[in-house]
C-alpha cells in the first residue's frame, strides 16, 4: 500500500490587503500594498500618465486591490483614503466588505 504525502493547502500568492501607499514621483504613480502577513507589493501604475490627477491615480490603485482581493481571496474589500498628510502622498486602508444577509455568490 503506497502513501500519499497529506497535501498542504496553499496560501494564495498574495496576501490579503490591509492597505495602500500611493506616492507621485516625476516617473510616474507609485504604489504599495500592504498585507495582513505583513508582506508589501511595490510597484508603478503602469496604466495611470504621470499628469492624471490624484483621484484618478487614487480610484486606479483601488481598483487593483479589489480586484487582487476578489482573485486571490474570493473576498469584497471597501477602500477608504485617508486624508492627505502631506503633497504627493497618499494612504487607504483595505477592509473587508461586509456583505448583505440575502446576497449570493
Amino acid at each position: 500500500m503506497v502513501r500519499r504525502k497529506p497535501e498542504k493547502k496553499r496560501r494564495p500568492p498574495f496576501g490579503m490587503p490591509k492597505g495602500i501607499v500611493l506616492l507621485a514621483t516625476p516617473e510616474g504613480w507609485r504604489n504599495s500594498v500592504l498585507t495582513v502577513d505583513s508582506g508589501m507589493h511595490c510597484g508603478r501604475l503602469a496604466d495611470v500618465p504621470v499628469n492624471a490627477s490624484p483621484a484618478e491615480a487614487r480610484a486606479a490603485a483601488a481598483a487593483i486591490v479589489v480586484e487582487l482581493a476578489h482573485d486571490f481571496h474570493k473576498a469584497r474589500v471597501d477602500v477608504i483614503w485617508d486624508p492627505p498628510q502631506e503633497p504627493g502622498s497618499w494612504t487607504a486602508q483595505v477592509t473587508v466588505a461586509e456583505s448583505p444577509p440575502n446576497a449570493s455568490g
